[in-house]
C-alpha cells in the first residue's frame, strides 16, 4: 500500500509543524496562564478526580483531527505504472559469414569460427526487437536461416555452423550477394548486412563489386569485417592418415581494400578484429550503431486515499465532542 504512495499537493505537509506547537501550549502555557482556585479542602471532587485528570485525551483527539486533515489535504494516492513498449522503427539484419577452411585458423581461441559463433549469439541477444537472418559462404553460398524474429532459432543457428558443410574457397560476392537476396524484399525501415571474412574473394560467379552495387540500390547498409591477425597464423593445410587437421604457420591475407569499398558504398564501416576481444568490441560497436527506436507507453493507475483521513478525522471530532458535552461535561 505504502510502496508507491505519493502526494499531490505535498506543500500541504509543512502544516503539520504546527501540530508540537499547539501541544507545546497545550501542556506548558495554556497549563501557566490558567487561574488557580484555593479550597480548604477537595474531598467534594473526589469522584471527578480521574475524569478531571484525563481530561487532555479531548485536546489530543483534536489534534490528531487536525493532523489528519492535513495530511487530507496534501492529498495521498497510490500509482500503478503499467508499461507497454512499440517498436516504431524496426531493423532487418542478415549476417554472412564465411565459413571456408581458413576459418579454422588458431590466431582467434580456440579458432575464428568458434569465436565469431560466441560473439554472434551474444549480438543476436541483444537485439530482441529485430528480425535477423544467416547466410554462409565459403566456395558457395546459401540461407542457414531466412530473416526471423525468432533469437532462439538464429542462435541456434549460429552454434550449428561448422566448416565442410559446403565447398570450399572463399566467394566473398556470393555471401553478398545471397545476403542481399535475403533483404530485397523486407519492408524494414533499415536493412543491414554484416559481412565477415578472413581472406581474399577467389570463386564464385558473383563479383562483390556487382553485389555491392545491388546493395546500394536497394539502401542496404553492410558491415565489413576482416578477421584474422596482424601476420602470420596456424592455418589447416592438409589432413593426416587418421583424418585429423594439420596446421602450418602461414601469413594472414585479408583482401581488405574490397571489404572497404563494400562498407563505404553502402554507407557502412569497415573493422578489422585481430582478437577475440576486438571481434566483440566490433559487435558491439555495430550494435550501438544500428539502434532500433522503442516507444515506451506508460500507464497510470490513480487511487486516491484521502477520504479515509477525511472520515476518520470526522469520527475523532464526533467522538470529542459527544465526550465533551457527557463525561467531561462537568470538567469544562
Amino acid at each position: 500500500m505504502f510502496a508507491n504512495l505519493e502526494f499531490t499537493n505535498p506543500e500541504f505537509l509543512w502544516m503539520l509543524l504546527i501540530i508540537p506547537v499547539l501541544m507545546l501550549w497545550f501542556f506548558l502555557i495554556r497549563k501557566r496562564d490558567s487561574a488557580d482556585l484555593s479550597m480548604p479542602s477537595t474531598t467534594g471532587f473526589q469522584k471527578g478526580n480521574f475524569w478531571s485528570k484525563t481530561k487532555p485525551v479531548l485536546y489530543m483527539l483534536r489534534l490528531l483531527a487536525l493532523a489528519l486533515l492535513i495530511v487530507a489535504l496534501a492529498r495521498p494516492r497510490n500509482v500503478e505504472v503499467s508499461k507497454r513498449t512499440k517498436t516504431t522503427r524496426g531493423i532487418d539484419i542478415v549476417m554472412a559469414i564465411d565459413v571456408s577452411a581458413s576459418m579454422l585458423a588458431k590466431d582467434l581461441k580456440p579458432n575464428r569460427l568458434e569465436a565469431l559463433k560466441d560473439v554472434a549469439t551474444k549480438f543476436v541477444q541483444k537485439r530482441p526487437n529485430d528480425r535477423i537472418g544467416i547466410v554462409v559462404y565459403a566456395g558457395e553460398s546459401f540461407t542457414q536461416t531466412p530473416i526471423t524474429s525468432d533469437k532462439t532459432i538464429v542462435q541456434n543457428t549460429i552454434r550449428k555452423i561448422q566448416w565442410g558443410q559446403i565447398e570450399d574457397g572463399t566467394a566473398i560476392g556470393m555471401g553478398l550477394g545471397s545476403a542481399v537476396n535475403r533483404l530485397k524484399d523486407s519492408k524494414a525501415k533499415s536493412k543491414v548486412i554484416i559481412l565477415l571474412t578472413d581472406g581474399v574473394n577467389n570463386t564464385g560467379f558473383v563479383d562483390p563489386k556487382t553485389a555491392t552495387e545491388l546493395a546500394k540500390q536497394i539502401g542496404i547498409k553492410v558491415y565489413t569485417i576482416g578477421l584474422g591477425t596482424n601476420g602470420t597464423a596456424m592455418f589447416p593445410v592438409a589432413k593426416d592418415l587418421n583424418g585429423k587437421l594439420i596446421f602450418r604457420n602461414a601469413p594472414v591475407e585479408i583482401d581488405e581494400d574490397l571489404l572497404r569499398y563494400i562498407a563505404s558504398e553502402t554507407e557502412g564501416q569497415y573493422f578489422r578484429a585481430t582478437g577475440n576481444k576486438k571481434l566483440e568490441s566490433i559487435y558491439n560497436q555495430i550494435d550501438k550503431l544500428e539502434k532500433t527506436e522503442i516507444e515506451e507507453l506508460k500507464y497510470y493507475n490513480y487511487q486516491e486515499r484521502f477520504r479515509p483521513l477525511v472520515f476518520f478525522a470526522g469520527f475523532l471530532v464526533l467522538i470529542e465532542m459527544t465526550l465533551r458535552f457527557t463525561v467531561f461535561r462537568s470538567f469544562i
